[in-house]
């Protein structure tokens, strides 16, 4: 009984935060796109440009699955240029926010330094996210989004739903409840929810978010440099002190020197974005990107 009564909460989460990713973020991530000229990719997203989940591979090669990624130039056809990585959640409990927002902040961080587009990074959550854990998000320089559990609470019981229930709630009593609000969760009454909570959220709230992405991508680049790199080809020992004679009067082969290339960029807002690649043509490609980004900025500006 132990397992069925974890299974319900779980249910029940699932049914929440699956809701409040699609009839909450994802219109809220469609005002952003619609306003800022942006393609909003997300599993409510069909598109031949990708096949499932919304893979982007990080600095180190790995593909991470994130809930939904902004694209300059993006098509239902095309994948496009990634400008922001977003990732959502709605939490009943406070227990292991700290965790979650390690977690979640952990896996959007990399994408600022593999993508010279990726200026925005954002968690758009809901429920009961403990202070100390929303501030080590802000502190990781990502955007924060947050509505309170008791605002989710109400929109659900203004419509005649309940979705919170006592920790030591009896498991027949837990089980009762998720069975009705399931039954009752139907499409007409997830549209309801949804108006409920925009209108307890507030449309300053939405508005002020667009205006935060809007702000961050408009950051222009204020500084280039590029930084040629010539290494020398590595000298090998077999011992220490074979290593510490050569130290004594070293000489390095600079005959052949591997060459690689540095790409930095400092923005009016004071961020930079570093990146090291092997060849003149990665350099040109990281380089049109961010020039791309400027010039959609540039005209929607004007």
């Amino acid at each position: 009984m132990a397992n069925n009564n974890a299974s319900s909460g779980h249910k029940l989460g699932q049914l929440v935060g699956d809701w409040f990713e699609e009839h909450f973020v994802f219109p809220l991530l469609q005002t952003v796109g619609e306003k800022l000229n942006l393609f909003v990719d997300s599993r409510f997203v069909e598109r031949t440009a990708r096949a499932g989940k919304i893979l982007w591979n990080d600095i180190d090669g790995n593909a991470v699955d994130y809930d939904a990624v902004l694209e300059l130039g993006g098509t239902s056809e095309t994948r496009g240029v990634p400008v922001a990585f977003i990732e959502c959640f709605w939490r009943r409990g406070s227990r292991h926010s700290k965790d979650k927002a390690r977690d979640d902040s952990g896996k959007l961080l990399p994408m600022k330094d593999t993508y010279p587009t990726a200026r925005f990074l954002g968690i758009v959550s809901a429920g009961d996210f403990t202070n100390p854990a929303r501030e080590l998000v802000r502190t990781r320089g990502i955007d924060l989004f947050y509505i309170p559990k008791a605002k989710i609470v109400q929109a659900f019981a203004d419509c005649g739903l309940v979705v919170d229930y006592p920790d030591k709630l009896a498991e027949e009593q837990k089980s009762e409840l998720v069975n009705n609000f399931e039954n009752g969760f139907t499409p007409e009454k997830k549209i309801e929810v949804k108006n409920k909570l925009h209108d307890l959220v507030g449309i300053t709230a939405i508005n002020g978010y667009v205006d935060r992405v809007r702000s961050t991508l408009s950051a222009l680049p204020q500084e280039i440099r590029f930084i040629l790199r010539h290494d020398s080809q590595p000298i090998s020992f077999e011992s220490v002190v074979e290593a510490s004679e050569f130290l004594e009067s070293p000489s390095f082969k600079m005959d052949s020197p591997i060459e690689t290339y540095i790409y930095e960029v400092t923005y009016t807002d004071g961020s930079e974005f570093i990146k090291e690649v092997d060849t003149l043509e990665e350099l040109r490609s990281l380089h049109d990107e961010i020039q791309l980004l400027e010039k959609h900025m540039r005209e929607l500006l004007v």
